[in-house]
């Protein structure tokens, strides 16, 4: 999939309460109870009909009784292909589609003091790939992939499905989305991340690692075009030069636009740092330039287009000069400011 878009959205969002009375995105079903702030089931099923043909279904939920083995928790139904979420346990769930693969290491009762409600997302493209996210984690502490994939199984009809007929199971939120099968990456639960760190930051990457321009496409790996998380040294050190870091390093409303607050204008500061590295300082700092050149060029004519709701104002480039003996690499900064005029009426 790709960055959900403004347009592309949560539908549905319950946070606890009766799934059947929400004001968007309403579910069908009965039987379920309120328990707090939680929408308990002990034998209920909610479903919705969809219209298009991929979806995202996104649960916080735990167990106060465990549901039976095989027990569907959560399900998706494109009309060819369908998977589904079923319970193995206290500490596990499989994911069910043509195939059974299945998540360990999870506690769904609480049992441990430091436990807090898992979180399961399960998508499923119009293709009929099937992706089960837990705790909204795509790469574990290693780096290594920490969500699980299967083909659907031949599917009957269109359907979005959670609850339980077993076991006693609180269910914390559940959010719908059926314009897309998106990763947490893609589309996050809060929509002020999704439009800051989603919509703004990770879509620069997105834009830098798609760029037909010359530097962007020979010199600098895909994986080379990344959002700078963590560049304390030992992380630095493990990649090789020529690399681009992308860092949201501020942002801020000054005043809202209308009364009510139902739109605002956001300024961001995005940060790009460009590194290259030559035993020849001189050649490192002419590829720097290059590249950040292209960077710049690549956002300028492709970002901020929108006179009335999106724009690029201004920036500033920092550019590295060598003052050690032993310096070969080169470091340019460009720093765009960005404003953008956002709709606060969907949260």
């Amino acid at each position: 999939m790709a960055i959900a878009t403004t347009s592309q959205y949560w539908a549905s969002r319950m946070s606890g309460t009766d799934p059947t009375g929400i004001t968007d995105g309403a579910w069908s079903g009965s039987s379920g109870s309120a328990s707090g702030d939680y929408w308990v089931t002990t034998n209920s099923t909610y479903t919705q009909i969809p219209t298009t043909s991929a979806y995202t279904l996104l649960c916080g939920f735990q167990y106060t009784i465990a549901p039976d083995v095989d027990e569907i928790l959560m399900k998706l139904d494109n009309g060819t292909h369908t998977a589904s979420v079923k319970a193995n346990g206290n500490a596990s769930v499989k994911l069910v589609g043509a195939t059974t693969v299945t998540f360990s290491n999870m506690d769904f009762g609480l049992t441990d003091d430091t436990s807090v409600v898992p979180t399961l997302r399960l998508t499923l493209d119009a293709s009929g790939t099937a992706k089960l996210y837990r705790d909204e984690i795509i790469n574990d502490d290693e780096g290594e992939q920490d969500y699980i994939s299967v083909t659907g199984a031949s599917g009957s009809s269109k359907l979005a499905q959670f609850g339980t007929t077993s076991g006693s199971v609180k269910w914390a939120s559940v959010y719908l989305s059926n314009h897309g099968a998106f990763a947490p990456n893609e589309l996050m639960r809060s929509d002020f991340a999704q439009d800051t760190h989603i919509r703004m930051a990770l879509s620069i990457v997105q834009q830098l690692q798609n760029s037909t321009r010359f530097y962007l496409k020979t010199q600098v790996p895909s994986l080379s075009i990344i959002y700078g998380y963590d560049l304390s040294s030992d992380t630095l050190n493990k990649l090789t030069p020529p690399m681009i870091h992308v860092i949201m390093s501020r942002l801020e409303s000054p005043e809202f636009n209308t009364l009510g607050g139902s739109t605002i204008e956001q300024n961001y500061g995005v940060d790009i740092y460009v590194t290259t590295r030559a035993i020849n300082y001189e050649n490192a700092h002419l590829l720097c330039m290059n590249i950040m050149g292209e960077v710049f060029d690549e956002l300028y004519t492709n970002t901020g287009l929108s006179g009335t709701t999106d724009s690029l104002e201004a920036y500033i480039a920092e550019l590295d000069y060598k003052t050690d003996n032993d310096d070969i690499v080169c470091t340019h900064r460009l720093t765009l400011t960005y404003r953008r005029r956002i709709k606060m009426t969907r949260r």
